[in-house]
């Protein structure tokens, strides 16, 4: 029962929670332990809320999923994981992450509670609204920024990683759209109702929008921040952000692939690479020019 709870709980998601780390790294308190520590409790109790939206999620849609071809195999539907146990487990790991979300900071728990809440408004209605779902997806990567500021006390964090977060979040939104239009077809609208709003032409219009945007906002950052070196070393990492995007895009229009972004990074070398590469380059630019 318990490895078909963290089946239901989707473990890869929590990837996701590296965006709350953003601000001790663009603040430079990485050697700050507290902040450490506090960043990396705030992490998984974030990590365990996203966990519980699955979980509900599962639940509301088990009759639906028990006549469809592969996700009758998930625990709920498949009946591994008993539906009593699967809600006396969304309560309890509420019980825990929000108690520990205040007790690291209001802020941090206010947040978690409006990304929370926003989940099932887009389980429920809003991610069967066109470019509503879209923007949606993207607001819950600039939460997690958010929140990951409210951990710390920041001193040097600049509002322009949020216009980066942004768009790089709509990027990988329309992303994921255009790969599941893509891969699903002809049987696309009765998988997802919002896909037939959306053509592939569109998409791609707004996945080269939301690309240019990523660049630019962040070569802004490099150039406009008050808080990085003055020798504007921190140009250098502009190349790892433009290859990283392309390389994305190829991903994305020329291999379909795509649908699952941490999939897209891990699953891809070239792309892993480039950002892997990106934070080293910040780090070397913050803690050694």
């Amino acid at each position: 029962m318990f490895k078909a709870l963290l089946k239901t709980m989707r473990p890869k998601q929590w990837a996701k929670s590296v965006f709350l780390f953003a601000a001790i790294v663009f603040d430079r308190q990485l050697g700050n332990p507290t902040a450490i520590w506090h960043t990396a409790l705030g992490a998984l109790a974030f990590s365990l809320v996203v966990s519980v939206v699955y979980i509900l999620n599962d639940l509301a849609d088990v009759e639906a999923d028990r006549k469809h071809p592969t996700k009758r195999n998930r625990p709920i539907a498949a009946g591994k994981l008993p539906i009593p146990a699967a809600i006396a487990a969304a309560l309890l790991i509420l019980a825990v992450s929000f108690p520990v979300a205040y007790w690291l900071s209001p802020s941090f728990a206010a947040i978690t509670a409006v990304y929370f809440l926003l989940n099932l408004l887009y389980s429920k209605w809003l991610k069967h609204v066109v470019l509503l779902d879209i923007i949606v997806l993207a607001s819950f990567y600039v939460l997690r920024v958010a929140a990951g500021v409210t951990l710390i006390e920041v001193e040097r964090f600049s509002p322009w990683i949020y216009s980066f977060t942004t768009f790089l979040a709509l990027l990988i939104g329309a992303g994921k759209r255009r790969a599941e239009l893509s891969q699903l077809a002809g049987g696309a609208n009765a998988q997802r109702r919002v896909l037939e709003g959306y053509t592939l032409g569109y998409l791609d219009n707004l996945i080269t929008i939301a690309s240019a945007l990523t660049i630019i906002t962040y070569s802004l950052y490099t150039y406009l921040a008050i808080n990085l070196p003055e020798n504007h070393s921190m140009m250098f990492t502009i190349p790892f952000i433009i290859y990283s995007v392309m390389r994305y895009q190829y991903l994305l229009q020329v291999k379909d692939t795509g649908a699952a972004p941490e999939d897209a990074v891990l699953g891809d070398r070239p792309l892993l690479a480039a950002v892997m590469l990106w934070g080293i380059a910040i780090l070397a630019v913050f803690y050694l020019a």
